[in-house]
Protein backbone atom coordinates (compact mmCIF):
# COMPACT_ATOMS: atom_id res chain seq x y z
CA UNK A 1 0.00 0.00 0.00
CA UNK A 2 0.74 3.42 -0.63
CA UNK A 3 -0.10 6.37 1.51
CA UNK A 4 -0.22 9.54 -0.24
CA UNK A 5 -0.68 13.19 2.17
CA UNK A 6 -1.18 16.31 0.29
CA UNK A 7 -0.15 19.67 1.96
CA UNK A 8 -0.85 23.63 0.76
CA UNK A 9 -3.96 25.69 -0.68
CA UNK A 10 -6.13 26.85 1.34
CA UNK A 11 -7.59 30.58 0.48
CA UNK A 12 -6.04 32.57 -1.91
CA UNK A 13 -7.35 35.59 -4.40
CA UNK A 14 -7.36 35.47 -8.27
CA UNK A 15 -3.84 36.16 -9.80
CA UNK A 16 -2.38 34.60 -6.64
CA UNK A 17 0.18 31.64 -6.80
CA UNK A 18 0.09 28.77 -4.64
CA UNK A 19 2.20 25.11 -3.87
CA UNK A 20 0.49 22.06 -3.80
CA UNK A 21 3.07 19.30 -2.19
CA UNK A 22 1.97 15.34 -1.75
CA UNK A 23 4.16 13.15 0.27
CA UNK A 24 4.43 9.32 -0.73
CA UNK A 25 4.99 6.95 1.98
CA UNK A 26 4.74 3.08 2.75
CA UNK A 27 5.40 0.48 -0.31
CA UNK A 28 6.79 2.64 -2.79
CA UNK A 29 9.46 1.28 -4.39
CA UNK A 30 8.88 0.67 -8.48
CA UNK A 31 7.89 3.25 -11.00
CA UNK A 32 4.97 5.47 -10.54
CA UNK A 33 2.67 7.87 -12.65
CA UNK A 34 1.60 10.41 -10.13
CA UNK A 35 -0.65 13.37 -11.13
CA UNK A 36 -3.19 15.60 -9.47
CA UNK A 37 -6.98 15.62 -9.91
CA UNK A 38 -9.37 18.01 -8.79
CA UNK A 39 -13.18 17.62 -7.95
CA UNK A 40 -14.87 20.71 -8.11
CA UNK A 41 -18.86 20.85 -6.14
CA UNK A 42 -21.16 19.36 -8.57
CA UNK A 43 -18.16 18.00 -10.37
CA UNK A 44 -16.59 14.99 -11.87
CA UNK A 45 -13.25 14.53 -11.02
CA UNK A 46 -10.63 15.84 -13.76
CA UNK A 47 -7.14 14.97 -14.17
CA UNK A 48 -5.06 18.54 -14.02
CA UNK A 49 -1.35 17.30 -14.51
CA UNK A 50 0.47 14.03 -14.57
CA UNK A 51 4.47 13.16 -14.47
CA UNK A 52 6.35 10.26 -15.47
CA UNK A 53 8.25 8.47 -12.59
CA UNK A 54 11.41 9.74 -14.82
CA UNK A 55 10.01 13.13 -14.85
CA UNK A 56 10.60 14.05 -18.39
CA UNK A 57 6.87 13.46 -19.93
CA UNK A 58 3.89 15.07 -18.43
CA UNK A 59 0.58 15.96 -18.97
CA UNK A 60 -1.62 19.44 -18.36
CA UNK A 61 -5.12 19.56 -18.86
CA UNK A 62 -5.54 22.81 -21.30
CA UNK A 63 -7.46 24.94 -18.55
CA UNK A 64 -4.04 25.19 -16.42
CA UNK A 65 -1.75 24.97 -19.52
CA UNK A 66 1.48 27.68 -18.95
CA UNK A 67 -0.24 28.46 -15.30
CA UNK A 68 0.70 25.56 -13.53
CA UNK A 69 3.86 23.40 -13.23
CA UNK A 70 3.69 19.52 -11.80
CA UNK A 71 7.36 18.26 -10.61
CA UNK A 72 8.67 15.17 -8.44
CA UNK A 73 11.19 14.59 -6.10
CA UNK A 74 11.96 11.10 -6.01
CA UNK A 75 14.40 10.73 -3.37
CA UNK A 76 11.89 12.29 -1.63
CA UNK A 77 8.84 10.52 -2.69
CA UNK A 78 7.27 13.59 -3.13
CA UNK A 79 5.17 15.53 -6.32
CA UNK A 80 4.25 19.17 -6.52
CA UNK A 81 2.10 21.84 -8.26
CA UNK A 82 2.98 24.96 -8.37
CA UNK A 83 -0.37 27.13 -9.48
CA UNK A 84 0.58 30.21 -11.03
CA UNK A 85 -2.50 33.33 -12.03
CA UNK A 86 -5.18 31.22 -9.88
CA UNK A 87 -9.06 31.95 -11.42
CA UNK A 88 -12.07 31.41 -9.49
CA UNK A 89 -12.74 28.51 -11.58
CA UNK A 90 -9.71 26.72 -10.07
CA UNK A 91 -11.62 26.15 -6.67
CA UNK A 92 -11.56 22.70 -6.21
CA UNK A 93 -10.46 20.04 -3.48
CA UNK A 94 -7.02 19.06 -5.24
CA UNK A 95 -6.08 15.37 -4.45
CA UNK A 96 -2.86 13.51 -5.23
CA UNK A 97 -2.76 10.39 -7.32
CA UNK A 98 -0.29 7.31 -7.75
CA UNK A 99 -0.78 4.57 -10.58
CA UNK A 100 1.95 1.94 -10.73
CA UNK A 101 3.34 1.80 -13.98
CA UNK A 102 6.29 -0.36 -15.95
CA UNK A 103 7.70 1.99 -17.71
CA UNK A 104 8.96 5.13 -16.36
CA UNK A 105 8.74 7.09 -19.12
CA UNK A 106 4.92 6.22 -19.00
CA UNK A 107 2.01 8.20 -17.26
CA UNK A 108 -1.66 7.97 -16.84
CA UNK A 109 -4.54 10.63 -17.47
CA UNK A 110 -7.17 8.16 -16.98
CA UNK A 111 -8.28 8.41 -13.19
CA UNK A 112 -8.79 4.71 -13.65
CA UNK A 113 -5.47 4.04 -13.93
CA UNK A 114 -4.67 5.89 -10.51
CA UNK A 115 -4.36 3.02 -7.33
CA UNK A 116 -3.22 5.25 -4.77
CA UNK A 117 -5.19 8.82 -3.53
CA UNK A 118 -4.69 11.67 -1.13
CA UNK A 119 -7.54 12.89 0.99
CA UNK A 120 -7.27 16.11 -0.91
CA UNK A 121 -6.51 19.60 -0.36
CA UNK A 122 -9.11 22.34 -0.92
CA UNK A 123 -8.11 25.57 -2.94
CA UNK A 124 -10.30 28.48 -2.80
CA UNK A 125 -9.73 31.33 -5.25
CA UNK A 126 -11.60 34.33 -4.28
CA UNK A 127 -12.08 36.86 -7.27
Amino acid sequence: QVQLVESGGGLVQAGDSARLSCVASGRTGGTYSMAWFRQAPGKEREIVVAISWNGVNTYYADSVKGRFTISRDNAKNSVYLSMNDLKPEDTAVYYCAAGRTYNSRFYYSDLRDYDYWGQGTQVTVSS
